[in-house]
């Protein structure tokens, strides 16, 4: 999940998005889906911010791939928070990103 700024321009938070993005397939991972979940308002301010643009990447590579990720978004001044997880292999597999062992 990556939150931008809500005072950034559509443009320029795409364009983060998007650099995320071949970030991963540059290291051979894959992006099968962007869900953008558009304007936001937080539970509490954060940086004297009220809302942020809201996007979640379904992400499939090997662990050590995302760490020149993870520092681009933690270094983007657009970006004010984003999250990086794992989902268990059951989960994965049911959303079709990971096909059954055996």
């Amino acid at each position: 999940m990556i939150i931008i700024d809500q005072d950034v321009d559509d443009v320029v938070g795409k364009g983060i998005i998007n650099k995320a993005k071949e970030m991963i397939e540059a290291e051979g991972g894959t992006v099968p889906t962007v869900d953008h979940w558009g304007r936001r308002r937080f539970a509490y301010q954060i940086n004297h911010k009220s809302e942020g643009v809201y996007s979640v990447l379904e992400i499939v590579t090997q662990a050590p791939n995302l760490d020149e990720v993870d520092r681009f978004l933690r270094l983007a001044d657009e970006v004010v928070r984003h999250k990086l997880f794992r989902l268990p292999d059951s989960e994965a597999t049911k959303r079709g990103l990971l096909t059954p062992a055996g």
